[in-house]
């Protein structure tokens, strides 16, 4: 393998590894005790083994643009470069995507007392996104402001905030996208989703399947921690 030959393909794997660790967009939670009953694990594992499912189909088709890649003569060889980067730039979030999904909105509600909940907890928010991946989501954007694998959801000061954006008052409009609309919709319905938003004084109204869905691209930087340029072709070519 020669010193070009050998740095196009340290650079096309670097960009397919990105490219799977960016499937994993569950935000993280603190362990808890597991009290779920038989039908909800038996559920949980059916999504699981889909998200495995859905992740080896990847893998599967980035190995194949590797060998194509391969395969390609020089002068094609940058043009799939090209294609797999604007690939990953669409699943990492960096572009605009309209595609099937639904709106959801967080709305202010009572409880028996009569008391008004004026905003949301970020524990709530998180908890909602992960439901929503575990729901197969595609895409997912918080008062216009795209979630990726990266996104932080914390209280600063009081507030909620999505990365360095302040989340609104009450109410929250919530886009996600989705390969099946439709099963998102009814996965929606049927969860404890609805529940969970009124202990909190907050009422869940979710929109009906759309064919047309915009999510806008993430509009900060991402900050790429914990890596270093490989010196193993500079110093083979010594």
């Amino acid at each position: 393998m020669d010193k070009k030959t050998g740095l196009s393909f340290i650079i096309i794997s670097v960009v397919i590894g990105f490219m799977i660790a960016v499937q994993f967009k569950t935000i993280q939670e603190p362990e808890i005790r597991d009290t779920r009953d038989l039908w909800e694990l038996r559920e949980d594992l059916k999504q699981s083994q889909e998200l495995y499912s859905d992740l080896l189909s990847k893998i599967y088709t980035y190995e194949a643009k590797l060998e194509k890649y391969e395969n390609e003569r020089d002068d094609s060889k940058m043009l799939v470069l090209q294609e797999t980067l604007e690939e990953l730039k669409k699943e990492a979030g960096l572009t605009t995507v309209t595609e099937p999904g639904l709106i959801i909105k967080i709305e202010q509600s009572f409880n028996e007392a009569g008391i008004q909940a004026g905003s949301i907890s970020p524990s709530l928010l998180k908890w909602f996104i992960n439901e929503l991946n575990s729901y197969q989501a595609n895409e997912i954007s918080i008062d216009g402001h795209r979630v990726i694998s990266t996104t932080v959801i914390r209280e600063i000061q009081g507030r909620a905030k999505i990365d360095s954006y302040p989340i609104h008052s009450l109410p929250i409009e919530i886009k996600v996208t989705a390969d099946d609309a439709e099963r998102l919709y009814n996965k929606l319905k049927a969860s404890e989703a609805e529940r969970q938003f009124f202990i909190d004084n907050l009422r869940l109204v979710v929109s009906k399947p759309s064919q047309a869905i915009t999510i806008p691209a993430y509009d900060d930087p991402i900050r790429v921690k914990h890596m270093e340029p490989d010196q193993s072709e500079k110093e083979g070519g010594k």
